[in-house]
């Protein structure tokens, strides 16, 4: 009897709600934490994270625009896709990390709820961190929060899913659109994190999800003049000193988290969203 090899699976870069090959051709092993072959995902180049980046800029423009409500209403819809694929989210952690079914079952039921609590966050946040100010002259001044663009998040290895999600949902949700670096040492779970979205209504480039090394993708996260703001939770000390010398270039916001539990409820805090938004201000005659 003949016996059949098993086939592995190749994860695809998540770039513009679509799933391409590293343009290098570049693929690594996903490895488990024992040490096992699971399967191989796309090691994403220089030219990858270019093209994420004109993704990006190019989804902001459209999401931008998008009444908060119907941002909510998104981000909420994809926490319902991963609540129905919440099975297959749960098996990818154990088989990457190792994790038992059941502490794998509660880091996605940690994701789903980290989700809805920032999609409440939506038509919110301008009230709670916008302002009227008090001015010596006849008129109106309004201060209020904007998004700030293009933004790069990058992911600790663990927990590979839960951080992710609370990275980058505090970052869309005032209307940015956000490139993901998924864990380096378990990238699986975050690339079926962006299957999932893709079969959600979150447009398409809103959130883009890279593999591969970080210390490749620093360099140029640090130096692209169309990245606005860095939000770094990787959690490694060396990355971090060059990405904030990068930040000088062109003036990209840089925001660190590192926290030492990504279950506790200071995770979920809504200052995070003032890392990627900028205050603007408005003056308007009075009575006009």
């Amino acid at each position: 009897m003949s016996t059949r090899l098993d086939i592995k699976k190749t994860y695809k870069l998540f770039i513009g709600g679509k799933f391409p090959r590293s343009e290098s051709g570049r693929y690594l092993p996903a490895k488990s934490a024992k040490g096992e072959h699971l399967d191989n995902f796309s090691h994403a180049s220089r030219k990858d994270f270019r093209d994420t980046v004109t993704a990006a800029r190019s989804a902001f423009e459209g999401w931008n625009k998008a009444t908060a409500y119907n941002r909510g209403q998104i981000l909420y819809r994809a926490a319902e896709m991963l609540q129905n694929r919440a099975a297959e989210l749960t098996h990818e952690i154990a088989r990457s990390t190792n994790a038992s079914p059941m502490k794998a079952k509660r880091e996605v039921a940690a994701a789903i709820d980290r989700l809805v609590h920032f999609a409440g966050w939506t038509d919110k946040y301008q009230q709670v961190f916008g302002s009227v100010n008090p001015v010596a002259s006849s008129h109106f001044n309004f201060t209020t929060p904007e998004p700030t663009g293009v933004v790069v998040a990058l992911s600790p290895d663990e927990p590979s899913l839960l951080a992710l999600v609370s990275l980058i949902a505090p970052v869309i949700l005032s209307g940015n659109a956000v490139i993901a670096i998924g864990s380096e040492k378990y990238p699986l779970p975050a690339l079926t994190f962006g299957e999932i979205l893709a079969t959600s209504d979150l447009p398409g480039g809103v959130v883009n999800i890279l593999t591969g090394k970080r210390s490749e993708l620093v360099p140029h996260i640090a130096s692209h003049m169309d990245v606005n703001a860095i939000v770094d939770g990787a959690g490694d000390a060396e990355l971090s000193t060059k990405l904030r010398a990068g930040t000088a270039i062109n003036l990209k916001r840089y925001s660190h988290h590192a926290p030492d539990d990504w279950f506790a409820a200071s995770t979920e805090d809504p200052y995070w969203i003032l890392d990627t938004i900028e205050f603007k201000s408005a003056w308007h005659p009075i009575g006009v």
